[in-house]
């Protein structure tokens, strides 16, 4: 058995733990990097990326509905095998690319899943190997159900790669990936059934902003199921029987196809933790605020499987990653500390928040000044027939800051970016009332939500 020593060991390659091995490597250490799947880690290979892609089509879709009969004489049809030919564009040419990268800076690769065998120790490809620090950044995986029947179940990368898109389908979990699914599945053509153990999709976002997207959601035809437990599936002749337990009653629905969107869990169980002396917990590896285990100190986590409080989006773990490549060049001299942390959900209308809402901000005991109001009628929203558009913005009134925004609408996602700036550079109400936006555009609309 050959024995390899590394100064950095790194377990994969996604976000997160391709720019520690980068960093690392252009610092002179000697780096390795292991993944047990294609190279470059779930957002450009099997979700966000490829995922907006097909959230493009039916964004053209959407406009030429809202504008039917205003200018526009018809709705454009799908060829859901010419849009995942498209797709394929952006995500084929990854795994290799990412590769390639890697290896132009000597960063040594292997294609398994280490397992520890103690705390500086791995084996890996039939390896032992050693480091001085090991960086784990395996991400996250979608949670098991555990339900009879649940080797049926297919999961959001199937979803991606679906040759065909079926015309019925059940979606198990309304969170992003259920929600954000669900909508392209039914713009698309497919008759949508989702069932949500909550009463309502999108827990952690603000309740009164995802009321209009539940009852836009509803208009598209797809059929919510809430305070429903999925219970098992059943394989028919050409269908799939989903049955659930609601209100203490048992029914029943079916589809030609069911997901699994009922959340994600830390992608750690094949790494043999406990053999490493390395502690995890049910958001992943425990991390202090230099993001290094807690009880092996050569271990570091970044990105979605460190429990470090953030949220499990790409812009966190890119700057996870560089938290930890400075730490472990320079002797744990960076702490992590998150600004606000914006969040989207890409359905259509669009959802979009960040900082607080408004319980959160009552719960912690801060005086606030609420403005919501529902402006299908401001003239961005107006000239595209969109009829939901709405807002939820919460400050502080001590302080005059904004402590919350939260929106639904067109453009939701690219507004929101305009509040981290304001969030981030603590500027008041009155500062961004004062400022001079393009105009029209969405991005002057938030002159008037605060």
């Amino acid at each position: 058995m050959g024995f390899k020593h590394y100064d950095v060991f790194v377990i994969g390659t996604g976000t997160a733990g391709k720019g520690v091995a980068k960093d690392c490597a252009k610092a002179g250490l000697k780096v390795a990097i292991a993944d047990n799947r294609m190279y470059g880690g779930v957002c450009p290979n099997r979700g966000c990326d490829p995922k907006k892609v097909l959230v493009g089509i039916t964004e053209a879709i959407q406009i030429a509905t809202n504008l039917k009969g205003k200018g526009i004489v018809e709705i454009p049809n799908v060829n859901w095998k010419d849009l995942q030919k498209f797709k394929a564009t952006f995500t084929d040419a990854i795994p290799a690319a990412t590769e390639k990268d890697l290896k132009k800076l000597d960063i040594e690769l292997y294609h398994q899943s280490p397992k520890f065998l103690d705390q500086n120790t791995l084996s890996v490809e039939g390896k032992t190997v050693t480091a001085d620090k090991i960086v784990i950044a395996t991400g996250q995986k979608p949670m098991e159900l555990k339900i009879p029947g649940r080797e049926h179940l297919l999961t959001s990368e199937d979803f991606l790669h679906q040759a065909e898109l079926p015309d019925e389908i059940i979606f198990i979990g309304a969170g992003y990936i259920g929600m954000e699914f669900a909508h392209i599945a039914a713009r698309c053509g497919a008759k949508v059934t989702v069932i949500e153990f909550a009463e309502r999709p999108l827990a952690p976002f603000e309740e009164d902003i995802v009321h209009y997207l539940t009852r836009a959601s509803e208009d598209l035809g797809i059929n919510f199921i809430f305070n429903a437990e999925a219970s098992a599936l059943e394989k028919l002749r050409t269908n799939f029987r989903v049955s659930y337990k609601k209100n203490g009653k048992t029914a029943s629905v079916k589809a030609k196809a069911v997901f699994n969107t009922a959340g994600r869990v830390p992608s750690i169980d094949e790494l043999d933790l406990e053999k490493g002396n390395v502690a995890f917990e049910k958001n992943g590896i425990s991390v202090n605020e230099y993001l290094q285990n807690t009880t092996n100190t050569n271990v570091y986590a970044c990105g979605d499987v460190s429990a470090s409080g953030s949220l499990p989006l790409t812009p966190t773990s890119s700057q996870e990653s560089r938290v930890v490549s400075i730490n472990i060049r320079k002797k744990n001299s960076e702490k992590m500390d998150f600004p606000p942390v914006p969040s989207v959900v890409f359905t259509l209308p669009q959802v979009a928040a960040i900082g607080l809402t408004e319980k959160q901000a009552k719960d912690q005991g801060y005086d606030i000044v609420v403005e919501h109001k529902s402006v299908p009628h401001w003239f961005n929203a107006k000239r595209m027939a969109e009829d939901v558009y709405a807002y939820k913005t919460i400050v502080d009134k001590k302080r005059n800051l904004i402590l919350g925004a939260h929106i639904i609408g067109g453009g939701a996602g690219e507004m929101i970016n305009l509040f981290v700036l304001a969030m981030c550079g603590k500027l008041t109400p009155d500062n961004l009332k004062a400022m001079i936006f393009a105009y029209p555009t969405w991005g002057n609309d938030i002159k008037g939500m605060v």
